[in-house]
C-alpha cells in the first residue's frame, strides 16, 4: 500500500514516514508545501509531492494520485492565528477528504483531538481549535471514505511506550507523538478501525490489541 502523508514535516508525520520506510508492506509519498522540502526528503529516499492545503482540491488530488491511502496529520500549530486554524485544521482536512474521493482513494486516516466530539468537554481556552477539529471530523464521517479518526490527548516528545488506551470516550490524558504515529500505522493494517473514531492516550495495552478491542 502506498500511503500519502499530509503534514509530513510535522512531528507525528516524521515519525510515521520513518515507520513506513522501515516496513516491508508499505511505501510512502509525503506532501510538502515547498520544493526545497521535497528535495530534502528526496535525499532521504522519500517520494514527495508539492501541494498546499490552502490551494485547490484538485492540486491535492493530483499530488495523491496513485496512492492507496491518505493520512492527514497536518495542523496549524500553536503559534498561528485563528485564520490558519480554520484554513488548515478544518478546510485543509475537508479538502484532503474531497481530494481522496476525487482520486479514488478510499482509505483515510485523520488525526483529530481528544474529546473533539464532545463539546461539553472542550478546553474553553481552545474552543476555536476544537470547533475546527469537530467539524472536520464530521465531514470525514459523512464522506464515502473508509475513515479512521484518531483523537489523541496532549502530545509529548517522549520515547514511545507502545502502550495505549483507545476508546470512543476517554478522560483527559497525554501520549507520545511516536505512539500516535505507531497507532496510525497499525490502524492502516487493521479492519477493526474502519469507519471508527476514537480517543487515544497512553495506557497499559499494546497498540494492536487496543485497536482490536474497539
Amino acid at each position: 500500500m502506498k500511503i500519502f502523508v499530509v503534514g509530513a514535516t510535522g512531528q507525528i508525520g516524521k515519525h510515521l514516514i520513518n515507520l513506513i520506510q522501515k516496513s516491508e508492506q508499505h511505501t510512502v509519498r509525503a506532501m510538502v508545501r515547498k520544493q526545497e522540502q521535497a528535495d530534502e526528503l528526496g535525499q532521504q529516499g522519500v517520494d514527495a509531492a508539492v501541494a498546499s492545503l490552502e490551494g485547490s482540491v484538485q492540486d491535492i488530488a493530483n499530488a495523491a494520485k496513485g496512492c492507496d491511502a491518505i493520512v492527514f496529520t497536518a495542523g496549524s500549530g500553536g503559534h498561528t492565528g485563528l485564520d490558519k486554524t480554520l484554513l488548515i485544521d478544518l478546510d485543509g482536512a475537508a479538502k484532503t477528504a474531497e481530494a481522496a474521493e476525487q482520486a479514488g482513494i478510499t482509505r483515510f486516516v485523520l488525526v483529530s483531538a481528544l474529546q473533539a466530539n464532545k463539546r461539553e468537554n472542550w478546553n474553553q481556552e481552545m474552543v476555536p481549535y476544537y470547533v475546527a477539529k469537530h467539524y472536520a471530523d464530521k465531514m470525514v464521517e459523512q464522506s464515502s471514505l473508509d475513515y479512521t479518526i484518531i483523537r489523541p490527548g496532549g502530545l509529548l516528545n517522549e520515547p514511545s511506550t507502545g502502550k495505549v488506551s483507545a476508546s470512543e470516550n476517554l478522560e483527559r490524558g497525554s501520549i507520545a507523538r511516536e505512539d500516535v504515529a505507531k497507532t496510525i500505522f497499525a490502524s492502516l493494517n487493521s479492519q477493526h478501525t474502519v469507519k471508527k473514531s476514537f480517543d487515544l492516550i497512553s495506557g497499559e495495552t499494546g497498540i494492536e490489541e487496543a485497536l482490536e478491542n474497539l
